[in-house]
């Protein structure tokens, strides 16, 4: 006992009161530094946008880095990430691997009273971080319903047909536009991105089974036609080629009968006025080559010694008739000067 009372007894002695008080305040003021350091200074990421509040009142916002804010609650950030694009799975839900379909929020009516059932991706971003915080209770509810509103008002005005297969680019182009003004009413702080149809279907297997039938139908009308313009494409420019020719040679036909023409207008004006000099003469060499027209096998000789009587004799007849021993005159013609 007694070496245990003079071990307390020494350490009364080392631990002097003051040096105690003064190892407190260096731990209290330790602490305080790690408390403020620790909440003076935040970082905000390269996706995000901090809002910063103080005393609860928003009085701007940080991006990406590091920023300094008043320690001690006074000021606090709450980093949003406005680049990143969120999304909105509408008729279905997916995990990444499969999709399970959602009946309560697929099945639509179509204008002509039919039901289908839809699904619809809908791609989407924060456009203002105090907005998007401040101005609803919960802003990503707000546009799914948006969009469900819209999507039903579309499909509901919409005959099933264009539903199931032509119309769906013009359907998402209008549930887009009607989205995107809503949202600028709401100023909610979300911009919509993009929306599309996943897959759109009659709700029973016959249905089904029916419209891909006409589908098929049509891709093959149209594989039709497209080979029919093909072949109209193939052929117009061989048949614009044969008109053309064929207007060349018309062309070129009457472009010759009319030079023809006027050759022989002006060898008749021509032979006119050599038959006003001189009728006579004229007249009896129209006569000859008349005569040379008919008979273009026979020679002829004229023969004008009995005065005023001109004599056309076919001599190679003659000849070849005394080649016989036979004088045939048959074919001997006369004229008289001036017939």
């Amino acid at each position: 006992m007694r070496e245990k009372d003079s071990f307390f007894d020494k350490t009364k002695k080392h631990l002097d009161p003051g040096k105690i008080k003064r190892y407190a305040v260096i731990a209290v003021v330790a602490v305080f530094v790690i408390i403020l350091a620790s909440t003076c200074w935040f970082t905000i990421d390269e996706q995000e946008q901090g809002v910063i509040t103080t005393f609860g009142q928003v009085t701007g916002t940080a991006d990406a880095g590091m920023h300094f804010k008043l320690p001690f609650g006074i000021q606090k950030v709450t980093p949003v990430p406005v680049n990143v694009f969120r999304k909105i799975e509408i008729g279905y839900k997916s995990d990444g691997q499969t999709d399970v379909s959602v009946d309560d929020e697929s099945k639509m009516i179509t204008g002509d009273y039919n039901i289908i059932n839809i699904d619809f991706f809908v791609e989407y971003k924060i456009s203002d971080p105090i907005k998007y915080l401040y101005n609803s209770l919960d802003a990503d509810m707000i546009l799914k319903n948006l969009v469900q509103s819209q999507l039903r008002s579309v499909v509901g005005s919409t005959d099933v047909d264009s539903a199931l297969t032509t119309g769906r680019t013009e359907m998402q182009i209008q549930i887009q536009d009607l989205v995107t003004s809503e949202l600028e009413k709401y100023d909610i702080g979300l911009v919509l991105t993009n929306i599309s149809i996943q897959d759109s279907e009659p709700p029973t297997d016959t249905v089904t089974a029916a419209f891909k039938a006409v589908e098929t139908a049509k891709q093959s009308a149209e594989r039709v036609i497209n080979q029919a313009e093909a072949y109209q494409n193939e052929k117009i420019p061989a048949a614009q080629a044969q008109a053309d020719k064929l207007l060349q040679n018309a062309e070129y036909l009457k472009q010759s009968r009319i030079n023809e023409a006027k050759e022989a207008v002006a060898m008749f004006n021509a032979m006119y006025s050599e038959y006003k000099n001189n009728p006579e003469i004229t007249r009896v060499r129209m006569y000859y080559e008349a005569i040379s027209e008919v008979l273009p096998g026979v020679k002829l000789y004229i023969d004008t010694s009995e005065g005023g009587v001109s004599k056309l004799l076919p001599l190679d007849s003659l000849v070849s008739d005394a080649t016989a021993g036979v004088v045939d005159t048959s074919n001997t013609t006369t004229t008289k000067e001036g017939e």
